[in-house]
């Protein structure tokens, strides 16, 4: 089975306190006033975790995180970067985070072990961001038979490695997979031991630029719907603070929006968090389509649209069954949660 690809297009409320000059004894008042409503409007905050790997497409959630847009929305996010998306899933389903940032096959893999929650923000579509690093003397797909390939086992690099095979007549059977997380397996071809690594941005660009015996033999700009990026919510917070998770999605838009007209501190907040360059992550954000708010609407919501989410969900559902990477469907008919999508 091939992933079917269709292109599509990318893409807050500030609390003020003031207070009145006067007398002493005044503005001593005022100051008890203040300090009350400042720990007032403290407690209003709805606190949540949340985590993610490193990846450029959650550019608007480091954003957010840095100018403060989710306190400002009423949220007090706390959130954790993660090297091994296994160990972020595993602080998911165990309930240490109450959101989490992962692609499509992560979400699906995630259902069919029973965890419970909702896709309340698409974050991006791949567009290049994710690739597949191979030697000179690997001159096409068909010449990954018998070689070795670093790749994180179960996660969205060997999803894409998956495809990519099929649609070369290959299957996993016909490659030596190492277990590797995406910057280890980038680390591990830039220094030579390995032949084929797949990964993504950051990492991705860094070892291409850095092992001149080799390229990047395919990337997701050939397969723009292969990977598409969530925002999840558990279930069970969703039902307590939904405030909260209203407050998530206008910081995410919010943090869009300053990327247009605050282009250099964008860049320089996502190059800190990725510890690249600002040039760097300007340069790797062409490889990510973010997904503005009337598209997040089609495709959460529009059952009738080309872009429904569900009917991606589907076709990744099948194809890890097929590729044996999920024993059974999981059901994912109603983890699609578009009322939190608001201007």
């Amino acid at each position: 089975m091939t992933i079917k690809t269709t292109a599509w297009t990318r893409r807050q409320t500030l609390l003020l306190m003031a207070g009145l000059s006067g007398s002493l004894a005044l503005n001593a008042c005022q100051k008890r006033s203040q300090s009350t409503e400042t720990e007032t409007t403290s407690t209003k905050l709805i606190s949540a975790n949340s985590g993610s790997t490193l990846w450029i497409g959650y550019t608007p959630l480091y954003i957010a995180l840095e100018k403060g847009f989710f306190q400002e929305a009423g949220l007090n996010l706390s959130h954790k970067d993660f090297s091994a998306a296994s160990d972020l899933q595993a602080a998911f389903g165990a309930g240490r985070l109450d959101a989490i940032a992962l692609a499509t096959p992560a979400a699906v893999t995630l259902k069919s072990k029973g965890v419970d929650y909702r896709v309340v923000l698409v974050a991006d579509n791949s567009l290049g961001g994710d690739g597949i690093l191979a030697r000179n003397s690997v001159t096409d797909i068909k010449d990954f038979k018998g070689k070795n390939v670093a790749v994180e086992i179960g996660e969205v690099s060997h999803f894409l490695l998956l495809q990519v095979l099929n649609n070369a007549g290959l299957s996993a059977n016909d490659v030596k997979i190492t277990n590797a997380t995406p910057d280890a397996a980038a680390i591990a071809y830039q220094a030579g031991r390995t032949d084929i690594a797949v990964t993504y941005s950051p990492f991705l660009q860094k070892a291409n630029a850095n092992q001149k015996d080799g390229r990047i033999i395919i990337d997701t700009s050939a397969m723009p719907t292969a990977i598409i990026d969530l925002y999840l919510f558990s279930n069970k917070f969703i039902e307590v603070n939904p405030a909260g998770v209203e407050g998530f999605n206008k910081g995410i838009f919010k943090a869009i929006d300053f990327m247009k007209t605050n282009k250099s501190e964008a860049l320089a907040i996502t190059g800190k968090r990725l510890q690249i360059s600002p040039e760097e992550a300007e340069a790797q954000l062409k490889g990510v389509g973010l997904i503005d708010l009337p598209t997040n609407v089609k495709m959460l919501s529009d059952t009738k649209s080309d872009i429904y989410l569900l009917n991606h969900l589907n076709e990744v559902s099948e194809f890890l069954i097929e590729q044996k990477q999920v024993s059974q469907p999981p059901d994912i008919t109603k983890i699609l949660e578009p009322k939190f999508l608001k201007a």
